[in-house]
């Protein structure tokens, strides 16, 4: 053997693309589980932060502007649409477990059901506490409105999904939506939460059609801090809510803000309501940002 050819020679691959979900326990989604021609709409936010209040109002918005709406809630305390229906209405998963998952057993008035204006609504509900992935309860929940054709006439579906966790089960409804909205309030917990949301829906944008469609300040006087972060990514706020009792006296009457005794005040949030939901339908410009580093969201929020 010459000593040329002794000389081991370096073998260079190009990088396989990496799959959507690998390095998780998320499922790639199924292409039949394809929701349609409805517009998609998937609201994210931190827990607590006001996500499903926003969720219901939205739906009730797009419903007066004489849309077809669906509002599905991702959260196992199945309370997204609570103040549509006036109750904690029964899940997808408890529904499909009574029929041993056989979904073909079922009608749709077993697992939909009306909610104010003509809003139709499902909770989509969750595995039990540690035992399961928020995502396939979602890729069931969808499967279950196509299997009954329940999402051919619909022109608007709302995802009201859990909290600021996301992982792949909780990042799943971004695998459906044309736009993910985020719900925050002008402190650093929530700027925080939705700097991790930023980078869920960057991820997922790789590999499906989803794309960043704003921010929705809720519970916010001022929007200062808010403003800096949309500065420094190039992300715009969509609409501003402030933090008025009547916001939560209509959680307690278990009622949207349209139903509430009317006001001056009460007037304004209806109409900033109405003008989001006529935004989104018209189509909003996909915002392409990146997320920031930790330390630099500490560094960059607070007062000099």
């Amino acid at each position: 053997m010459s000593a040329v050819s002794a000389i081991p020679v370096a073998v260079t691959h190009k990088p396989r693309p990496r799959l959507d979900g690998e390095g998780s326990l998320q499922v790639p989604l199924d292409p039949n589980l394809k929701i349609g021609n409805a517009k998609v709409f998937a609201v994210y936010g931190k827990g607590g932060i006001g996500k499903s209040t926003t969720s219901s109002n939205l739906s009730v918005a797009f419903s007066k502007l004489g849309k077809r709406v669906l509002q599905i809630g991702c959260d196992p305390k199945h309370d997204s649409t609570f103040t549509l229906t006036k109750r904690l209405v029964p899940t997808v998963i408890d529904i499909l477990e009574t029929v041993d998952f056989h979904g073909e057993e079922l009608r749709p008035e077993d697992f939909v059901y009306p909610g104010y204006n003509g809003v139709m609504c499902v909770e989509a509900g969750g595995p039990p506490a540690g035992t399961g992935c928020g995502g396939y309860v979602v890729g069931q929940t969808v499967k279950l409105l196509k299997e009954h054709h329940l999402l051919e006439d619909t022109d608007v579906v709302i995802f009201d999904v859990l909290g600021d966790v996301v992982c792949g089960g909780f990042a799943a409804p971004l695998q459906h939506a044309d736009r993910a909205l985020i719900v925050a309030a002008n402190d650093f917990d929530s700027i925080f939460a939705m700097n991790r949301i930023v980078a869920a829906i960057a991820s997922k944008s790789k590999n499906y059609n989803v794309r960043l469609g704003g921010v929705i300040a809720n519970r916010s006087r001022e929007t200062d801090q808010i403003d800096k972060y949309n500065q420094a990514i190039g992300l715009e706020t969509l609409a501003r809510f402030p933090d008025l009792d009547v916001i939560r006296r209509s959680r307690l009457k278990k009622a949207t803000l349209f139903e509430m005794e009317p006001s001056p005040e009460l007037e304004a949030v209806q109409n900033e309501y109405l003008r989001l939901a006529g935004n989104l339908w018209m189509g909003t410009k996909p915002q392409l940002t990146s997320p920031l580093k930790d330390r630099d969201i500490f560094e960059l929020l607070g007062f000099e």
